[in-house]
């Protein structure tokens, strides 16, 4: 089920291809959260999925009551923001994740493109849905990196502002201290996060427990804020602010931030890990410090300058900053890394072009660092602290690609539990519109904001979607190119007369987008060299709609004759590509492949742009431009750099 004649569906990749197929009987490798211990994957997950919620505390409360807002403070109102807060986290975050959507999986795996292959899936036999479904995802994955940009920004600025409680003197250190930690994250993310990742499930352990207890101390002398727990006064909150409403549900979103992760990490951690750690320590202890918040706030209304810290006596300020510091770090880092498997997963997918991918370790699967994604985010997340300069700026920001994000959530699930698990009509549709309803009036909250900051990740998300979507459909174009002007593979084969050809004793592989025509780089080496290798391989890579792909599905083998084979290795968009290892699988097939008496010719196209073409011109010269600067196939496909052979070739578009 090959996608290249359709956009955004990812598209075939002419030197080699990435096709995809929609793939069954996936199942996870051997590194699989089913084969560690639930504790340790539990702790694990305190440490990477709810970093980013969990440094919500630091911001939100003072956000709710900021004068935009026209929030009063005093008793009544506090009681039902913090209501509102508790709401919102046992329905947006416990009911619609934790216990729904979680179960959503893609053969173990979650998040946006994951979600989004299986929708797809489900819907194959309609291919204008399917294409409405895959437009639909790729943007809300490119909303994803609006939020890697700013959950770094905002985590750490909310974190040194603690400085001004400290001393006032050092307010004019708190945007320089923050670049800097925010430079040294990004410059020691080259070496992985092997070692300081075991750290960071009990650093986000004992930030949580510090939540709980300080809320708690407040809430012993303020029981009145317990009042909060009933959800009326969340009800009566909201439905008192009228039309201003949405000012006060842009800010409480700042508290269900990082939601989308509980999903996103479910490949690594599991299911059950996930829901673990919410029920039995992450939301008591949110819960606790946001109650604590509204109560310190009811004895002391100046507090507001910055509720959190002022949760803490004089003493432990500065020990509550550096244990904050640590937590917003460990949020940064979910989100990069999360950046770079959501960029290789577009890769694997066919839409953006191939990127220099490192593996940072041998034992832990899915490490990996992409330089270019990472001075990217390097800049932006820079440009968003000076140019915002504090989090209260950045909030503004915050929080609308989150909610669109988990708009398109609901709506791809709503697909996935219609038509693939095939839940009655009336439950589907009923659980559906409600969370839409909630999920609209969040974004409605967070739309407000647009010109007040909303419009960086907005704007950030729709180039993204321009690029992804111009090298999808560009490489279908090319795809289609290739396919008019070249032979039929085995029509080629059947007439080959090698009787006037000298003939190499050595294995030939050439890796080719359509297995049914004759590669480019063949005909270019019998023109040029009047070579024949004793054995040529025209070699397939094919991604599939799911995360994994069993090594006894790896490798599909097909005699043409003539000393000809036709050969398919399938990979998921979660799997590492590394073709020479699948190809070591072949001589089990009747196909011995040696590695060092083998070649891989590769074709390397050059886009020529025409008018009348597929796209607008802009499009196609950017597609000719992105091609140019794309990366190197044998590094991506990790083939041997001293065996490889690239024949260009010019193709029209």
């Amino acid at each position: 089920m090959s996608n290249a004649a359709t956009v955004p569906a990812p598209a075939p990749d002419p030197s080699p291809s990435a096709a995809t197929e929609a793939a069954t009987d996936i199942t996870p490798p051997a590194s699989s959260p089913q084969r560690q211990g639930l504790a340790a994957l539990t702790l694990a997950a305190v440490g990477v999925v709810y970093g980013d919620i969990g440094t919500s505390p630091l911001y939100t409360m003072k956000e709710i009551f900021a004068p935009h807002t026209g929030v009063p403070l005093d008793t009544p109102h506090l009681v039902g923001a913090v209501s509102a807060i508790f709401w919102a986290l046992m329905l947006v975050v416990t009911l619609k994740y934790v216990i729904l959507i979680l179960r959503a999986d893609n053969h173990g795996e979650g998040g946006g493109l994951a979600l989004t292959a299986l929708a797809a899936q489900a819907v194959k036999s309609r291919p204008a849905l399917r294409h409405a479904l895959l437009l639909l995802g790729v943007f809300g994955a490119t909303l994803f990196y609006g939020d890697s940009l700013i959950t770094p920004a905002i985590s750490v600025l909310g974190a040194m502002e603690g400085l001004e409680i400290v001393t006032p003197a050092l307010k004019a250190w708190v945007v320089p201290i923050s670049v800097a930690i925010l430079v040294g994250l990004f410059l020691v993310q080259r070496f992985g996060t092997a070692f300081v990742g075991r750290f960071f499930g009990p650093v986000i352990v004992l930030w949580f427990l510090m939540l709980g207890a300080s809320g708690l101390v407040h809430i012993a002398q303020q029981p009145g804020i317990l009042a909060a727990l009933n959800p009326l006064h969340a009800f009566e909150f909201l439905a008192g602010r009228g039309w201003h409403v949405f000012a006060a549900v842009g800010a409480l979103v700042l508290a269900i931030t990082g939601a989308e992760a509980l999903y996103a990490d479910m490949g690594h951690f599991g299911r059950r890990p996930i829901r673990l750690a919410w029920t039995g320590l992450v939301l008591p202890a949110l819960a606790l410090n946001y109650l604590g918040q509204g109560a310190l706030l009811m004895g002391d209304p100046k507090a507001i300058e910055n509720p959190f810290y002022r949760l803490f006596p004089q003493a432990w300020v500065l020990p509550a900053l550096v244990l904050a510091t640590l937590a917003a770090i460990i949020a940064s880092q979910a989100v990069i890394s999360g950046a770079y498997s959501l960029t290789r997963q577009a890769i694997q997918l066919g839409f953006l072009p191939r990127m220099t991918v490192r593996y940072t370790s041998a034992r832990a699967h899915g490490q990996i660092y992409l330089p270019a994604v990472n001075w990217a985010l390097l800049v932006g997340v820079v440009a968003a602290v000076v140019m915002f300069g504090s989090s209260s700026a950045l909030a503004g920001a915050y929080g609308i690609a989150v909610t669109l994000t988990m708009l398109i959530t609901t709506a791809l699930t709503y697909v996935v539990v219609r038509e693939s698990w095939r839940l009655p009509a009336p439950l589907a549709i009923g659980a559906t519109v409600f969370f839409l309803a909630v999920d609209a009036l969040m974004f409605a909250g967070c739309a407000v904001k647009l010109f007040d900051g909303g419009w960086f990740p907005l704007a950030l998300a729709l180039g993204l979607f321009v690029l992804m979507s111009t090298w999808a459909r560009g490489r279908a174009l090319l795809l289609g190119g290739v396919r008019r002007e070249g032979q039929a593979l085995q029509a080629f084969v059947d007439s080959l007369d090698a009787s006037g050809l000298s003939q190499a004793r050595r294995t030939a592989v050439y890796a080719v987008a359509d297995p049914d025509t004759v590669p480019q780089a063949l005909l270019h080496n019998l023109k040029h060299n009047q070579v024949l290798h004793e054995r040529n391989v025209i070699l397939t890579v094919v991604f599939h709609e799911a995360p994994w792909v069993p090594p006894a599905r790896r490798l599909e083998v097909q005699a043409l004759g003539n000393g000809f084979w036709q050969v398919k290795v399938n990979f998921g968009f979660m799997d590492e590509p590394d073709v020479p290892t699948a190809l070591a699988l072949a001589a089990g097939r009747g196909l011995p492949i040696p590695a060092f008496e083998t070649s891989y010719f590769l074709s390397r196209e050059t886009v020529v742009p025409t008018p009348g073409g597929g796209m607008a011109d802009w499009r196609e010269r950017l597609f000719a431009a992105m091609s140019r600067n794309a990366g190197g196939v044998a590094e991506f496909f990790r083939l041997p750099s001293n065996a490889v052979v690239e024949l260009g070739t010019r193709v029209q578009i």
